[in-house]
């Protein structure tokens, strides 16, 4: 105890001893130092709170960072799922394509024989077309060539015309037959010879003699049952006459009998009867080559 109160008092001696300038100078600049210590605390408190800030902002980046890179890989599953379907999906297109190519091919060889079928159809149509022409010519020609040869008798009960691709003479039955008989007379003999001339010339034509009554029932005896067994026989008469004329060929020639069944003119009246008493001739062209061709279009 008394050291220690020996030593203060050395200490206090030595401190009366400091001079009041340097205490005063000593008290300034702890006061500075003080100042200078707030304000490196307020700098240092200020510094706690920007870092608390970026503490916070960089845990929140972080928490972002965490979602871009979620996001990421969740796009990049996507991606990869979208890689995975479009290879899918291009390899199946490829698939399809060949397929739809190769319909196609077939559909145009279809089509390349449908055309080559066209054209030929195109091409016998031609051919029939010209073919069905040449015959209306040669009809047209028969025509002219039977009315000259029966100009004679035109005017006397014989006519001669061209319809429906065909030529009909008509020769009523004053011309030809007396009532009830089917014996050809002068006259008519003269005109179906020289029908016959026209006809020896044309042996590609078809010739089908039809013998036409009035409705008056026949009334003669004998073996005739009735205008059609008459019109039948008249018919056949002319086919006779016909064929007396060795350049005729036979299987050109059909008889028939259509008896009252196609009259041209009414049956009330005397001048519609004789109308429908006659012999029609009726010539057509051949049909085979035509025959042939249509076949050949089917």
């Amino acid at each position: 105890m008394k050291k220690i109160t020996l030593l203060f008092l050395i200490a206090l001696s030595q401190i009366s001893c400091v001079s009041s300038s340097v205490f005063n100078a000593l008290e300034t600049r702890y006061a500075t130092t003080k100042t200078e210590l707030n304000a490196l605390q307020k700098v240092n408190d200020s510094l706690l709170q920007s870092t608390d800030l970026l503490t916070s902002q960089l845990a929140q980046k972080s928490l972002e960072a965490q979602s871009a890179q979620d996001s990421l890989h969740s796009l990049q599953a996507v991606h990869a799922q979208l890689e995975e379907d479009y290879k899918a999906l291009a390899d199946k297109s490829d698939t399809a394509l060949k397929a739809r190519i190769a319909e196609n091919q077939e559909l145009l060889a279809q089509i390349a024989e449908k055309e080559g079928q066209l054209t030929q159809r195109e091409q016998r149509l031609s051919e029939l077309e010209d073919l069905i022409n040449a015959q209306e010519q040669s009809m047209q020609n028969l025509k002219k060539a039977l009315s000259d040869a029966l100009l004679n008798f035109e005017g006397k009960g014989l006519t001669v015309e061209q319809r429906n691709g065909k030529v009909y003479v008509s020769m009523e039955n004053k011309l030809l037959f007396e009532s009830g008989s089917w014996t050809v007379g002068t006259a008519g003999k003269e005109a179906v010879r020289q029908l016959g001339t026209v006809l020896a010339d044309n042996p590609d034509i078809t010739i089908l003699i039809e013998g036409h009554t009035d409705n008056v029932p026949y009334s003669g005896k004998g073996l005739l049952k009735g205008n059609w067994d008459l019109s039948t026989k008249r018919a056949t008469s002319i086919v006779n006459l016909l064929l007396e004329n060795d350049q005729i060929l036979p299987q050109n020639l059909t008889a028939a009998g259509r008896g009252e069944y196609l009259p041209v003119g009414p049956n009330t009246t005397p001048e519609g009867r004789a109308a429908n008493r006659r012999i029609e001739v009726v010539l057509s062209p051949q049909l085979d080559e035509i025959t042939q061709l249509l076949k050949t279009n089917d």
